[in-house]
């Protein structure tokens, strides 16, 4: 790809990955708009693998703790952050399984501007359902076995491009009453072993191609979008102490209409 081109899309990746509005949307549809070449799923992985580095700088206590812990755990030894720890993994479970299995359906039917106006229309919807009927009574340690599954299952929705990971994990955790700050903190945890698992996965497929190009964009990708991500991060968590998610709800709908426009007009 064009250096300019991946400049662009990494930023639209840091800004967009950990605000509930799609960024994988955000990067088919940069290139169909702009009318480039879908970028395809690896470089789609590549930046999100910066975004990985991002969530993990900023939540490094959090990540700590749940290190530690789990390595307690394999000693017998209980904490809050092997718990934590258990509770990402199995909530993580559902979606490695279903991308896994679903990659080549995703990568041949699920990447039109159609489809993702859809889901940011309806699923941006979802989000102002339950932040309006969702209670603020439950953090991050209050979360139960159950309540972690619901929310993984939820995070299948997001391999249909447009849906936002971030978005329906934060919408499945309002509907089960946590505070948005915690919410949103969960979901971003979540996001470790998720990206994690497809950078492990792609990076396969990067190494068989043999395509060192496409490597040099890779860590041009990765690089660029870290540094907005953590922005992007800072910004969100200060944003949901305060308020919550109808600034972004209303950012899908009037994407989605204009998109819908685009699409059928």
């Amino acid at each position: 790809m064009v250096l300019y081109h991946i400049l662009i899309l990494a930023l639209v990746q840091g800004v967009t990955e950990f605000l509930p509005i799609s960024s994988s949307g955000h990067l088919v549809l940069t290139s169909q708009v702009m009318g480039w070449p879908d970028q395809g799923l690896m470089i789609d992985v590549a930046v999100h693998v910066g975004t990985l580095l991002a969530v993990i700088l900023y939540f490094w206590r959090s990540v700590w703790e749940m290190t530690v812990g789990f390595l307690l755990l394999l000693r017998g030894r209980s904490s809050p952050g092997g718990r934590l720890a258990l509770l990402v993994i199995l909530a993580t479970i559902p979606v490695i399984v279903a991308g896994y299995f679903g990659k080549p359906y995703i990568e041949s039917h699920l990447r039109s501007a159609e489809v993702i106006a859809w889901a940011t229309l309806g699923f941006g919807i979802l989000l102002w359902i339950a932040d309006k009927t969702g209670m603020t009574v439950h953090r991050i340690e209050h979360l139960g076995w159950g309540s972690a599954v619901f929310i993984g299952l939820s995070q299948v929705l997001a391999l249909i491009p447009g849906t936002s990971r971030s978005g329906i994990t934060m919408t499945a955790a309002r509907f089960l009453g946590m505070e948005r700050s915690d919410a949103a903190q969960f979901s971003m945890l979540l996001s470790i072993p998720t990206i994690l698992g497809a950078g492990v996965l792609s990076g396969f497929d990067l190494y068989d191609s043999g395509d060192l190009a496409l490597g040099g964009d890779v860590i041009i990708a990765a690089a660029l979008s870290f540094i907005t991500a953590i922005v992007a991060i800072w910004g969100l968590m200060q944003w949901l102490r305060h308020a919550g998610f109808g600034p972004f709800v209303l950012y899908r709908i009037v994407l989605a209409c204009g998109l819908l426009y685009w699409v059928y007009a």
